[in-house]
């Protein structure tokens, strides 16, 4: 930001200035997500540029498949898969060791898990996932739909058989009923005939 003026030291062929500036410093935290660079590629592993220093992602550390170094080509190739990593790629990882020391920073990084690894192979398993996604609630929703047809059957056949039961029991009291009449109809008829004879008895 600003430069005062120079001096030299005897014995000492350099000039030296009082210099005030701002500094940007980066501190990496462990199991931290990174985007870096490829700047470097070995047959233990490749180094990653991140800002103003470099991360190791050790050839253990790249994907699941076995990946081993192609010194004509020079990147890393994957057995099964197929895919090469090589200098220039551009690299998502994440952090999972830092040793910070005196002189030096020393950062150990991985690409083994979902969503990390080159933009390309990143950008696969999005589609991948995504298309995963849409395929899920379809199947949800068919499963919905037979557990509702299966409610509303079960609903139907409990009203049914409820309506069922009503009318028996509706027939059921109304045939215990017409016996209650019979019984009060008898009785009057007797009730009449004692009062007749009392006033039979009355009038001798």
């Amino acid at each position: 930001m600003e430069i005062g003026p120079g001096r030299l030291v005897p014995g000492d062929g350099a000039a030296f200035y009082d210099v005030i500036f701002s500094t940007l410093n980066y501190l990496p935290e462990d199991r931290e997500f990174i985007l870096g660079d490829v700047v470097e590629v070995t047959d233990f592993g490749v180094f990653l540029r991140l800002g103003c220093v470099d991360a190791l992602c050790h050839v253990s550390q790249v994907a699941d498949d076995y990946y081993s170094y192609s010194s004509k080509q020079g990147v890393l190739l994957g057995r099964e898969s197929g895919k090469t990593i090589s200098v220039g790629d551009r690299v998502r990882a994440r952090i999972i060791a830092v040793t910070i020391g005196k002189s030096q920073i020393r950062i150990g990084v991985t690409m083994r898990q979902a969503g990390l690894g080159v933009e390309s192979w990143v950008e696969e398993w999005k589609k991948a996932s995504a298309t995963a996604k849409d395929k899920k609630p379809a199947g949800k929703d068919k499963a919905t739909k037979g557990k509702a047809d299966k409610k509303t059957k079960s609903d139907s056949k409990d009203k049914s058989s409820s309506k069922s039961t009503t009318k028996k029991a509706t027939t059921k009291k109304a045939t215990t009923k017409k016996p209650a009449k019979k019984k009060t109809a008898d009785k009057k008829p007797a009730e009449k005939k004692t009062t007749a004879k009392k006033s039979t008895t009355k009038k001798k």
